[in-house]
């Protein structure tokens, strides 16, 4: 502070003599001053308190102003370039053209009213003859590495940042117009831009642009009044075919800059721009710029797109055009509310430009470039969409070529088109029209699979285009396909390699059946047509194939709403004839017909279709599966994945029960759960060789749901075939209970396109690839998941915990099987722990009631006879304890027997 409290008597000094001295004192006491003041700003980081800067500012901006006069004053061009390069940069002792400069540079960053002072001082105009000189007199010497020294970079640094600052001032542009080179140097960079400066050309784009943006109606007048920008276009048509594209596009984007800023002051530069043929100008320019290597040029070409872009909403009066809205349309759809932000296309010559360059060019860039110009002029104003296409068409036309631009052109286009309709919600039928064409003649195949995949993602929107797409036929179209495919998919099936060409026809494959499955989701007419077009059986075949198998599956559940009994004939076909191997399509069938029985109609074609006797058929096949260690070929599947099987199985067999009392009949007198019981005991975790074992004393006992909590929530170790025995009793448990059908205990897992079937994928080491994320046993889906089914939490609420009485005795039926040597304490532990946990079903009134004629009792009887009739047995007394219960209501004839 005290520092700058002397520099400012100094300087009050200064100002007091000053009057009275001559000239070449007063700019020797200046000069002498202006060192001072630079180091106290560097001590001070730029903080000052100086209360005479204003004056300062404006004292050595007329001193550097004087300065750069005189070395200008009768030298020619290039010897007065010479001079002020000596001048501005730091030479030895002969530095005060650096020192002005330097202090100039410090004194413009400082506050606006300090600004209009430099302003003031004629600086703006010199700086400007300064710039003209070093842009279009490159100096003949250079220093001996070749590049430029650090004194003259920091030279260059200062002298441009003084001029953004002062131009980015209206008064500084107004300055400017005193002296003729603000358009010498506008029409210099149109001209002469191969032989300028190289080290000057991006400092003065830079500046340039600066001015352009602040553009006043006095600099418009002048420029117009000197035929700048018509110049300027005559001297590019002139370089456009020579230069290099990248240093055209660099030039041109100084002189559209022009154009594009003063509209909103003035139309004159644009209207002389479009009247000198300025638009084929950088028609001509862009489509050179093809040749370009990534990123050659790539901002100044951006920028020139940019303008053009925001140049179609540049003009005076709106554009007047009408439409037919050709029907049906979406509901919601009202072009009258379309219009939003007022920012809407006036001018279509701009927007011709780009639209012959994507027409005429198939480089990637400046296609995608225009793709992103058309979207962002939607963006602006949604009735944009209409006024372009009623009047030049540009997506009905590109739609035409797409199938000729590459790959990531077209994936940008079509998403273009699909954002008409997720965007605008307005169905473009021409469009859509010229899309279906495309897809039939299938030109090129990656081009037809992703203008299928728009118009997947528009039939998902909304209903409406299940009819549209009928109507057009392209349903039909797709079926046809479908069946060539499906013919050659029967006559070759594993016999070809895949390829590139292979994978792209897959992709179509898939994505046409998802089509159709769109097609007929919801639209009962649309799956009608596919039953009368006899395609049943050959959607049929699509699912040995994984990557197909989901929406085949879709269009089959849709088959379901029309014939429940085919549907049913179909997938418990399919389960029963699949391989040991095929583990995954069952999995998938299985979650298919899960879906279909949350409909209490299916149930009956479920049973009329020998559904039952099918999944317990998947039971019986995978005999020995849970063996621990496993064998044959069940080593190339994991445990998990069999425990999965099991799950969904029974999930199917209890969903087909539930609240249906002729399947449950059915299931009951037929003896199914006989053989439930057979088929699960057979697995391999429970135990088959023998009789019960030596009772032992036991030391310590849990409940059955400890055990659940042991078994699966706790670090305690636990032996495999015990923890795949709890699993599937547990399983039972909630079969039971008539709440299996709601449990989730695995994770979904959607195949990708690509991916190696999972069926191809399993390998000893399964178990390890696909480990089972565990829900805690009893946890339950989201109440979504109960809307169909209701929810089970209230009959659980209810005196009765039994629905199916049947899956008790199956429990029953295992309780002797749980056991293995080696384990015996184990063994009688659970055991036990199952026996209390049915004696705890079956202890109130209508739970007895349930389960009279169920033969629990003889079940007790015949399959734990010994521990039932040995007093000293520990399974014993609660055994009794459940047959005394049950035989108090009412004791069956068999058991008397």
């Amino acid at each position: 502070t005290l520092k700058w409290e002397t520099l400012s008597r100094q300087f009050v000094e200064y100002e007091q003599v000053a009057p009275f001295l001559i000239p070449e004192e007063q700019q020797r006491r200046l000069l002498d001053f202006l060192p001072l003041f630079l180091k106290a700003w560097e001590q001070s980081a730029g903080v000052i308190v100086f209360p005479n800067i204003q004056l300062l500012a404006s004292e050595v901006s007329k001193l550097l102003t004087k300065e750069i006069k005189r070395n200008l004053n009768g030298k020619p061009a290039e010897e007065a370039r010479l001079a002020l390069e000596q001048l501005l940069q730091q030479k030895g002792e002969a530095e005060d053209g650096h020192l002005l400069l330097k202090s100039v540079y410090l004194l413009s960053q400082t506050d606006l009213r300090t600004m209009w002072n430099i302003i003031g001082s004629g600086l703006p105009a010199a700086l400007m003859q300064c710039l003209y000189l070093f842009f279009t007199f490159p100096l003949k010497k250079a220093s001996d590495d070749g590049e430029t020294s650090e004194d003259d970079t920091q030279t260059q640094e200062m002298l441009v940042k003084i001029m953004l600052n002062m131009y980015r001032e209206e008064q500084g542009v107004e300055e400017l117009l005193a002296a003729d080179k603000l358009q010498s140097l506008i029409i210099a960079t149109a001209s002469l831009w191969d032989q300028c400066s190289h080290s000057w050309k991006v400092p003065t784009g830079c500046v340039l642009r600066t001015i352009s943006k602040a553009q006043t109606k006095n600099s418009i007048v002048y420029l117009q009044a000197v035929d700048c920008i018509k110049i300027a276009i005559q001297n590019l048509f002139k370089l456009a075919d020579t230069l290099p594209a990248c240093d055209v596009c660099e030039a041109a984007s100084i002189i559209l800059c022009f154009v594009k800023d003063s509209y909103p002051i003035s139309s004159a530069l644009l209207t002389e721009f479009e009247n000198n043929d300025g638009y084929q100008l950088l028609l001509k320019i862009l489509l050179r710029c093809e040749r370009l290597q990534p990123n050659e040029g790539e901002p100044y070409l951006d920028e020139i797109l940019d303008m053009l872009t925001c140049l179609t909403t540049c003009g005076k009066t709106e554009l007047k055009v009408s439409g037919n809205i050709v029907h049906p349309q979406l509901p919601h759809f009202n072009l009258e509310q379309t219009r939003s932000s007022g920012m809407t296309v006036k001018n279509l010559q701009p927007f011709q430009v780009l639209q012959s360059i994507f027409q005429k060019s198939d480089d990637e860039h400046l296609c995608r470039r225009i793709l992103v110009a058309i979207g962002t002029i939607w963006a602006w104003d949604t009735v944009n969409f209409f006024l372009l296409e009623w009047t030049l068409q540009p997506i009905n036309k590109f739609t035409d070529i797409i199938h000729f631009k590459p790959h990531p052109v077209q994936v940008q286009f079509f998403g273009l088109v699909e954002s008409i309709v997720l965007d605008l919600s307005y169905v473009p039928h021409e469009i859509l029209k010229k899309v279906q064409y495309l897809i039939k003649e299938n030109t090129v195949p990656f081009c037809t699979l992703t203008a299928l995949r728009c118009l997947l993602s528009m039939t998902k929107k909304d209903l409406l285009f299940s009819d549209i797409f009928r109507d057009s036929g392209l349903l039909g179209l797709l079926l046809a396909l479908l069946r060539k495919q499906a013919k050659i998919l029967r006559k070759s099936a594993g016999t070809h390699l895949p390829s590139l060409e292979e994978g792209t026809e897959k992709e179509l494959n898939a994505v046409m059946l998802k089509m159709v499955a769109a097609l007929t989701v919801g639209s009962v007419r649309n799956t009608v047509i596919l039953k009368d077009y006899g395609m049943v059986p050959y959607i049929k075949i699509f699912l040995d194939d994984e990557c197909y198998r989901s929406a085949t599956l879709s269009i089959l559940e849709q088959l379901s709403v029309i014939s429940y009994e085919e549907y049913m004939s179909i997938i418990i076909g399919a389960l029963c004839s699949s391989t040991q191997a095929e583990l995954h399509l069952k999995l998938d069938l299985l979650k298919s017909l899960l879906r279909i029985l949350e409909s209490p109609k299916s149930h009956s074609a479920f049973r009329t279709c020998s559904g039952f006797n099918g999944l317990l058929s998947l039971l019986s096949d995978m005999e020995g599966a849970l063996q621990d260690p496993p064998s044959g070929l069940w080593m190339a599947v994991g445990q998990n994945r069999v425990l999965e099987l099991v799950f969904y199985t029974l999930q199917g067999i209890t969903a087909a029960l539930h609240l249906d009392p002729v399947n449950s009949n059915f299931f009951q007198r037929n003896g199914l759960f006989e053989k439930m019981a057979e088929d699960l005991g057979s697995l391999g975790c429970f135990w088959t060789q023998g009789k019960w074992q030596i009772p032992l004393r036991l030391e310590k006992t849990r409940t059955f749901a400890e055990f659940l909590d042991a078994a699966f929530c706790s670090s305690e170790p636990f032996p495999m075939w015990l923890k795949n025995c709890i699993w599937i009793l547990n399983f039972l448990d909630h079969m039971v209970k008539g709440t299996l059908h709601l449990e989730s205990y695995f994770q979904e897992r959607k195949p990708e396109m690509g991916e190696a079937s999972r069926d191809d994928q399993e390998g000893p080491q399964a178990q390890e690839k696909h480990p089972v994320p565990f829900k805690r046993p009893g946890n339950k889906l989201p109440a979504s998941a109960y809307r169909l089914w209701g929810n089970p939490e209230k009959w659980e609420m209810r005196d009765c915990a039994i629905v199916h009485p049947g899956a008790v005795c199956v429990m029953v039926r295992l309780l002797p099987k749980l056991y293995k040597e080696g384990h015996s304490q184990l063994s009688q532990e659970i055991q036990c722990a199952v026996v209390d946990h049915i004696q705890s079903l079956v202890k109130s009134e209508k739970s007895r009631q349930v389960m009279c004629g169920s033969g629990l009792l003889s079940t007790i009887i015949t399959s734990c006879q010994d521990a039932f009739c040995d007093e000293s047995h520990p399974l014993h007394l609660p055994l009794t304890r459940v047959f005394e219960k049950l035989a108090s209501q009412a004791i069956e004839p068999d058991v008397l027997r």
